[in-house]
């Protein structure tokens, strides 16, 4: 996920989207446990997402404060 599509999601998509992501990335961490994973790759990226959307949903916050 680019930063590019993000900067023009509201809190609440933002907010949403990240719940999503973590989710996903619990789901990967179990498959990882019982070595079932098939991307291990796609563990890093989720870190990186959940991250730029973290960045963005701070942003927002601060602006607004």
């Amino acid at each position: 996920m680019k930063f590019s599509e993000i900067k023009d999601m509201t809190l609440v998509e933002l907010t949403a989207k990240s719940r999503d992501l973590r989710q996903e990335r619990f789901n990967l961490r179990l498959q990882q446990a019982s070595a079932q994973l098939e991307k291990p790759a796609r563990l890093h990226t989720l870190r990186r997402d959940i991250a730029r959307l973290e960045t963005r949903a701070s942003q927002l916050r601060n602006k607004a404060a």
